[in-house]
This record gives structure tokens, sequence and C-alpha cells, in this order.
């Protein structure tokens, strides 16, 4: 994984290096069995090299921790690795340049599922064996009364398919 890091943080693979501080790669543990995948990194995740450390990442933080989910447990990342202008919405060519990173976090990852946040994450390849679950993208949750009940409701349903693949393992 370091190695995988090293390479995202040197990538150049699209214009959207030229205007971001830093890659953001991901973070959580290597092992876990369930990834969380977004659209992009915003500001603050920008500033820091953390994915979802901004108002949107509190808030999926906090949600997940309402429902047994630790934010340690599971491994979040996004589908791009840098920040896009004004926080726009990745362009396909953008998407397509950063998807061997994604790939290859998920090969060495191996999740028993992997959560989509959002319309962006919906690009994430499909692997057999895994299971794809797409939810309401928190910062739609937080705007929006109707979101935030639906993405409350994704997430606990997350925490019952999370409970599940653990007593299968037991």
């Amino acid at each position: 994984m370091d190695e995988l890091n090293c390479q995202i943080y040197g990538c150049r693979r699209c214009q959207l290096w030229q205007g971001a501080k830093h890659a953001v790669p991901g973070e959580g543990a290597n092992d876990s069995k369930v990834m969380l995948v977004g659209q992009n990194p915003g500001a603050e995740e920008d500033e820091t090299g953390r994915p979802f450390v901004g108002r949107a990442g509190r808030y999926l933080t906090k949600t997940l921790l309402e429902y047994g989910i630790r934010r340690e447990e599971v491994y979040i990342t996004n589908i791009v690795k840098h920040t896009s202008p004004k926080n726009r919405k990745p362009h396909p060519d953008e998407v397509s340049a950063c998807l061997p990173y994604l790939q290859e976090q998920i090969r060495l990852i191996q999740p028993k599922i992997i959560v989509l946040l959002g319309a962006s994450a919906k690009e994430t390849p499909r692997i057999a064996g895994i299971k794809y679950f797409e939810i309401v993208h928190p910062s739609a949750a937080m705007r929006f009364t109707k979101m935030r009940e639906k993405f409350k409701k994704q997430i606990a349903e997350l925490a019952e398919q999370i409970k599940q693949i653990q007593q299968s393992q037991i």
C-alpha cells in the first residue's frame, strides 16, 4: 500500500494535480472488510491529504459511529485522488486516469463491501465477490431532510450487512 500511495502522491495522469496541494490516496484499515469510495477530495482534504475530514466527512464519521461502525475499521478513499477546481464533479478523463489506483486499492484491501458515496463513485469497477452498496453522499444528507433520512436508513442497512459478514467469519 505504501508503494501505491507514493505513486498517487506523484501522479500526473491528468491536470488535477496542478491545482492541488496534496494528493489524497485514502486511509484506514488495509485489511478492512468495508471500503468507502467518494467522488473527490474537497478543500480540507486537499489541505490535509486525508479523505473525508471536512464537514461531510465529519458527518459521515459521526453517522457511521451512531450505527456502530468505527472509521478506523473501514478504508476510505475517493474515485479521484486530487481535488477538482471549485469541487466540481470530476470529468470522465480524470476518473479514467485515477481508476487504476482505485482498482489496485481494491485488490490490496480485498473488501467484502464497497460503499459508493454519491454519483461519481458509481464509476467504481465492479468485481465479482464484492457487494456494492450505493448510498447518498453525506454532503447531500446534511443539506436535505429527506436525503438525511434515506442516508441514515442506508447506514443502518450497511451496519446490518457488516454484522452478517462478521458472523459468517466466526
